[in-house]
């Protein structure tokens, strides 16, 4: 079993397969073991086998969707979420970074005002340039890789959509200076946002974690008391999240 995990492990830095005889080499494996065990993963669908080449296979794929690599810290993230909304009184949630150009809402909590669908937001995506979230995560790649991912015109959802990707990059150097994005009446109308970055302990990001709520109420309330306690809550949601890597 253990030298068939290794494989398999192995073969996650192979995207495009790799033969037995270099699974062997990588991992130490006698060939004959190596093509043995291989032979027996591909049959029963973890591995796909083309000609003398393995890759991960449709099992793999299938059980990957059905794992939660959050589930072991997802009520300490609740936790720290209902607290959250509790001082702010306002609805917030706790993205994840899937990959360096797409979010997901995996956790929130809501304050005493209705925000949104009844169901809620959890496993929805925002669209980058018009949430406070997706800001976030643009603000975290270069120049050349946000205009490379996105057009030069932008979907409008609201008449102070931003629809110019020139005028986003100028808005993204602020985010990086000051460390927050916010939205207002971007993606809904009446809707405020403000978002921060949650990072693990090498500075890479992780997360985003948002406040919204109605914009009148918000900026009534002040742009930096939602920052401060965001960034407060974004300390211990970093320390949370490192419990998955442990």
């Amino acid at each position: 079993m253990t030298r068939a995990v290794a494989l398999l492990k192995e073969l996650g830095n192979h995207p495009n397969g790799a033969t037995a005889q270099e699974l062997a080499l990588s991992t130490g494996l006698h060939r004959a073991t190596a093509s043995r065990l291989l032979l027996t993963l591909a049959q029963s669908g973890i591995l796909t086998k083309t000609d003398s080449t393995f890759s991960l296979g449709w099992e793999v794929a299938r059980l990957g969707r059905i794992a939660d690599p959050y589930r072991g810290v997802r009520p300490h993230i609740q936790v720290i979420l209902e607290r959250l909304s509790s001082e702010l009184d306002e609805h917030v949630s706790f993205s994840v970074v899937l990959n360096p150009t797409t979010l997901e809402v995996i956790a929130e909590a809501h304050g005493s005002y209705m925000l949104g669908p009844a169901q809620g937001y959890v496993g929805m995506k925002f669209p980058l340039h018009a949430s406070a979230t997706g800001k976030i995560l643009l603000a975290d790649l270069s120049r050349a890789e946000i205009i490379a991912l996105l057009p030069e015109n932008l979907d409008p959802f609201t008449h102070q959509t931003i629809t110019r990707r020139a005028t986003l990059l100028g808005q993204l150097s602020e985010v990086r200076t000051l460390g927050f994005a916010t939205i207002d009446n971007e993606i809904e109308e009446g809707l405020f946002s403000v978002a921060v970055g949650v990072r693990d302990a090498g500075g890479s990001l992780i997360g985003v974690l948002a406040a919204s709520g109605l914009d009148r109420r918000m900026k009534r309330s002040g742009v930096s008391n939602f920052v401060d306690a965001l960034q407060t809550a974004a300390e211990e949601l970093s320390k949370a999240l490192s419990l998955t890597s442990h």
